[in-house]
């Protein structure tokens, strides 16, 4: 993929090398904006009760109360910034082909959806908090639409290379395509849908509706895919196959049958390798979101 000299994405909030949790990057201070609230609350009668709630949720759960307080009261998580943290000159490039990757999604996605808000991208190590709870990097790439990002550690892409044999720039483009997917059903009301149906199926059916979900996103990064290569031919030989090839390493079918030697598809969430590619490659041929419609699909 031709990414180098490119424009790349303003949208991105680099949190590498910060502690998550709460207050202060977990615990190495508070916000001295949120002291006078945090005090006031705290010596009211309301406040006792708050706190001994949260001690209880503290002795139940092993939630930071910390967190769930500055939740109460208002204002973003805080991080503690390691100043030593240096990234390695190839871990720094795939974070500036990230970039590049999601001022491409930028460019085709404000064409087509009328009134399209980009995401941001945050880049994290580790671990991360989001408007979604604490993620660890074993989470793997997730978009959170409580707050609209999507997250990334960058060693994921390693690990899909050395792991699943997925390898290529333009397999990790495909990652950040379908995160980006999944933004796109945020704002066009799918997955509000979607979620409001979670209390009305069997855990099975549900499992069934988010492979639609997920098919869906692959299918929007195909025409993510489709719509940059048409204005801006940054394809090279072989890239093509490098998203396709990504799409099938990641089939609930293929990573079952890796994990444990058996394959159950009542606990599929993501669809088989052969669905995955098949969504991703209409989407690229296509390039048409009218033709993307996963729910109504009679086969997928």
């Amino acid at each position: 993929m031709k990414w180098q000299g490119r424009r790349k994405s303003t949208n991105i909030e680099d949190r590498r090398g910060q502690s998550a949790g709460g207050f202060g990057g977990g615990g190495r201070g508070i916000s001295p904006m949120l002291l006078i609230p945090l005090f006031r609350l705290l010596f009211s009668k309301t406040g006792l009760i708050i706190v001994a709630v949260l001690a209880l949720i503290l002795f139940l759960t092993g939630t930071n109360p910390l967190t769930l307080l500055q939740q109460f009261v208002g204002g973003e998580p805080q991080y503690a910034q390691s100043t030593d943290y240096q990234p390695s000159p190839e871990e720094q490039a795939l974070a500036e082909q990230t970039a590049v990757v999601l001022a491409d999604t930028e460019d085709v996605w404000n064409k087509i959806v009328q009134g399209y808000r980009e995401p941001t991208l945050v880049l994290f190590s580790d671990q991360v908090n989001s408007a979604c709870g604490l993620a660890s990097s074993a989470t793997g790439p997730f978009y959170c639409p409580g707050d609209e990002k999507l997250y990334i550690d960058l060693s994921f892409f390693g690990e899909m290379e050395r792991k699943l044999g997925a390898e290529g720039d333009f397999a990790q483009a495909y990652v950040v395509g379908h995160e980006v997917g999944h933004h796109v059903q945020k704002l066009t009301g799918t997955m509000d849908q979607v979620n409001a149906m979670r209390g009305q199926l069997s855990q099975t059916e549900f499992n069934q509706l988010m492979v639609r979900v997920e098919l869906q996103a692959d299918f929007y990064a195909g025409v993510w895919a489709h719509h940059t290569q048409k204005a801006k031919g940054v394809l090279e030989p072989g890239d093509l196959e490098e998203a396709l090839n990504a799409a099938s390493a990641i089939g609930d079918d293929r990573l079952q049958k890796q994990a444990t030697g058996r394959v159950v598809p009542d606990s599929f969430t993501h669809g088989t390798s052969a669905q995955r590619v098949r969504w991703f490659r209409k989407g690229y041929e296509t390039g048409d979101v009218n033709q993307g419609d996963t729910f109504n699909a009679t086969e997928l």
